[in-house]
């Protein structure tokens, strides 16, 4: 099982900004993406990249958020910028293997007060 380790969340007011970062232990996942889940709701889909390259973005979150990736470093960010308090969550990494299952990160927790 490949790691994925999160780092980057925190409390901040609205309107701020936070950048959270995904390390994968190897280069072997076809896709990443960033994942959030609230008290009492679902796990959502924020942003993630395609097999293609492509960017997915959840529309609650276009043009604030920027998904990016460093490959030498088997690194993904999460730029999330002008930060709601609807924003809160726990924020996961997911990997997604060649054969298709998936590995996740333990989350880090993002809390935006108003």
């Amino acid at each position: 099982q490949v790691q994925l380790v999160e780092s980057g969340g925190g409390l901040v007011q609205a309107g701020e900004s936070l950048r959270l970062s995904c390390a994968a232990s190897r280069s072997i996942f076809i896709t990443m993406g960033w994942y959030r889940q609230a008290p009492g709701k679902q796990r959502e889909l924020v942003a993630a990249f395609t097999s293609d390259g492509r960017t997915n973005y959840a529309d609650s979150v276009k043009g604030r958020f920027t998904i990016s990736r460093d490959n030498a470093k088997n690194t993904i960010y999460l730029e999330m910028n002008s930060l709601k308090p609807e924003d809160t969550a726990v924020y996961y990494c997911k990997g997604t293997y060649p054969w298709g299952s998936t590995s996740w990160g333990q989350g880090t927790q993002v809390s935006v007060s108003s």
